[in-house]
């Protein structure tokens, strides 16, 4: 089978290196060196000022959400994992959803300001498949409204906006280090924030609020990233070149091959390169989608349907927003496979699956 992503696992005999170390410290997690390296060398590679890194992307957006102290009604976008809806609603925020724009697949920044209300506190906006989001015209909109602004990024790692990391704007941005990502950690996730203050409030509520071994500063929660976890981010992290160059070899002879006159690629920020973190290509219709993606399930390749339904189908929110764009664009998108690990061979399975369809 070729699956839609497969996790990179980097030279072995570095991992043992690593986990020898762990061994002879005996320390397995509460921030040992492994970590506090992993921070350090990801704080000079993405180009961010504070990076805190903790269990899952998840923890990462919930631990957003608390620092910020939000409250009340939250704009977001429908087309996105489910996790950046589920997190506000376990949060006890109410997502309110902007529909996106049909060639970017980002929230439609041009749609905010009519959805806000007193009682909204912040906007959610995501990097779609790593793409930048109109960053600077959000960020007029927030500050005129007074609202935070916190960005989704999980698939933006390395992701550039004229010519420095995306990962600066807002007040906070999140990644995920899950083991399917194009960075990965096995699980994990990363709070970013340019704010001193922001980043200490962080760095205390991702291990129960405790300032020291006799002092609880504030309310937190166990969101730690262990050793062994941070031991396979820096094998990958030395590897990450490889790792962003397979990728690329692999969209571009999507881009090379697949017939234009059937599908649509997703629009690029022009002040940005595509990071490769993921494949999406647009049908012409769902029947054109269900027909491509059984025609490869039967040659052993298994698509995936990045993102679909749009969250505002959602039953247990019960939005009476209705997305139109977000709607059409999650019935009609597919994400094929890409990782350094496909073969010639394997795209060109892919690609013909397409073609014949």
């Amino acid at each position: 089978m070729i699956p839609v992503t497969k996790a990179y696992l980097p030279n072995k005999d570095k991992y043992k290196a690593y986990v020898d170390r762990i061994y002879e410290s005996a320390w397995l997690t509460n921030n040992g060196s492994l970590l506090q390296e992993l921070e350090q060398r990801l704080k000079e590679y993405l180009g961010v000022k504070h990076i805190i890194l903790v269990a899952n992307g998840s923890f990462a957006l919930q631990l957003a959400y608390k620092a910020l102290e939000l409250k009340g009604e939250v704009i977001t976008t429908p087309f996105s994992f489910a996790a950046t809806t589920s997190t506000l609603v376990w949060e006890d925020l109410k997502p309110v959803f902007v529909d996106i724009d049909p060639n970017s697949f980002n929230i439609n920044a041009s749609l905010i300001e009519e959805s806000i209300t007193p009682e909204t506190s912040a906007i959610l906006p995501v990097h779609v498949f790593g793409n930048p989001c109109d960053v600077e015209r959000i960020q007029q909109i927030a500050k005129a409204h007074n609202l935070k602004v916190i960005y989704d990024a999980a698939h933006a790692f390395g992701s550039e906006y004229k010519g420095s990391s995306v990962l600066n704007y807002g007040d906070i941005s999140t990644l995920s280090f899950h083991a399917t990502k194009l960075f990965h950690t096995i699980e994990g996730g990363a709070v970013i924030t340019n704010d001193d203050e922001l980043a200490k409030k962080v760095r205390l509520m991702t291990n129960f609020g405790i300032s020291s071994p006799t002092e609880i500063s504030s309310v937190g929660t166990n969101a730690k990233m262990n050793e062994f976890e941070a031991a396979m981010g820096l094998c990958v992290l030395d590897e990450i070149e490889e790792v962003k160059a397979g990728r690329q070899n692999v969209w571009q002879k999507y881009q090379a091959e697949l017939p234009t006159e059937q599908l649509t690629f997703q629009s690029w920020n022009e002040h940005s390169q595509n990071n490769h973190a993921y494949a999406p290509v647009l049908f012409g219709s769902e029947v054109e989608l269900l027909k491509a993606e059984a025609n490869l399930k039967e040659n052993g390749v298994l698509p995936r349907r990045y993102f679909y339904p749009s969250l505002d189908t959602l039953e247990y929110l019960n939005s009476n927003k209705v997305c139109a764009v977000s709607r059409s664009i999650a019935s009609k998108i597919l994400c094929l496979p890409i990782h350094p690990g496909l073969s010639g061979e394997d795209i060109n399975i892919v690609v013909n699956s397409i073609v014949t369809n």
